[in-house]
């Protein structure tokens, strides 16, 4: 009486994952990233500035970054096979991971740069930090924009969002310490907006990566509380119990369902498998945002002899 069921919706399984709506958007803001990189070393270098050269190599980056995203969208978008029944899809959440190592690679790099700076202090000319930080707050700006709405329905995404707002705040930083050393004349200001930058990276990139091994880890997605689960579907009709109840996230905008539900014969008999599937979905659909819901129902006693056989 085993039966497994699966409603998941149409846009799930053939319009891609969350990221790939986004495509283009990305693409604008690797080129963006890529120009304005090549600009502030060639300020970093000109003005003999650490903080301008610290956000270029975050923006160096940034585009590695925003390249593997692409990557993963490109991967993640090929059809699932028999031996890859969800496809590529995972790709982008270990395209998101390695964002996050690079991330903290980069914020320990410019750490430990600024701290040699105030051990061997640099001649920073401050007009020239001025006029290459503004370009790279206004580049940032507008990748900022682009990647705005895609960051809250996809990890890969709010990677690649997170990047660019940490190097919006790094370009803000290199000017302010530009205008200081202009009014002032105060040398040391290049290196603690380098503190400042490093500092702004780390904790962003930690929740991210957080939020990556929870979906490695295949813990419940945001959103989806099980023990709700449960108590929605012990509250149907005819529902003796569940077990086997698992939630789990394949990528971002992809969260999936599995449970083992006992029924009363008496309610089989009375509804049928069928409406008995589509209550259930139902009452999850009501209730919780999961893309695909696979269902087995059993009679009374099953899950007895399903451990009898696991020996």
């Amino acid at each position: 009486m085993g039966a497994g069921h699966d409603h998941g919706h149409a846009h799930g399984a053939h319009a891609g994952t969350a990221t790939a709506a986004y495509r283009g958007r990305l693409r604008v803001a690797l080129a963006i990233t890529l120009v304005v990189m090549v600009v502030e070393i060639v300020g970093g270098v000109l003005a003999d500035s650490l903080a301008l050269i610290a956000d270029a190599a975050h923006m160096a980056t940034d585009a590695l970054g925003l390249g593997m995203a692409l990557l993963a969208v490109h991967f993640a978008s090929r059809p699932a096979s028999d031996r890859r029944t969800f496809g590529y899809a995972r790709a982008e959440i270990l395209a998101a991971l390695a964002n996050c190592l690079l991330l903290l690679g980069v914020g320990g790099y410019v750490l430990f740069e600024a701290v040699e700076r105030f051990v061997t202090p640099a001649d920073t000319a401050g007009g020239l930090t001025v006029v290459f930080g503004a370009i790279g707050l206004v580049a940032n700006m507008i990748s900022l924009t682009l990647l705005m709405r895609g960051q809250k329905e996809s990890l890969n995404v709010r990677g690649a969002f997170l990047e660019v707002a940490a190097d919006a705040l790094g370009s803000l930083a290199v000017i302010v310490s530009a205008l200081v050393i202009l009014g002032t004349g105060w040398q040391p200001a290049d290196p603690i907006a380098s503190l400042v930058i490093g500092l702004m990276i780390v904790p962003r990139t930690w929740r991210l990566l957080r939020e990556t091994l929870e979906v490695l880890l295949e813990a419940a997605p945001k959103g989806v509380d099980i023990a709700e689960v449960r108590a929605h579907i012990l509250a149907l009709d005819g529902v003796e119990d569940v077990h086997d109840l698992h939630a789990w996230t394949i990528t971002s905008g992809m969260p999936v369902l599995s449970a083992h539900v006992v029924v009363s014969g008496e309610a089989l008999s009375a509804i049928g498998h069928e409406k008995m599937l589509h209550e259930l979905q139902g009452c999850l659909g009501d209730h919780f945002d999961v893309e695909h819901c696979t269902f087995q129902l059993e009679p009374s006693g099953h899950a007895e002899h399903e451990a009898r056989l696991c020996h």
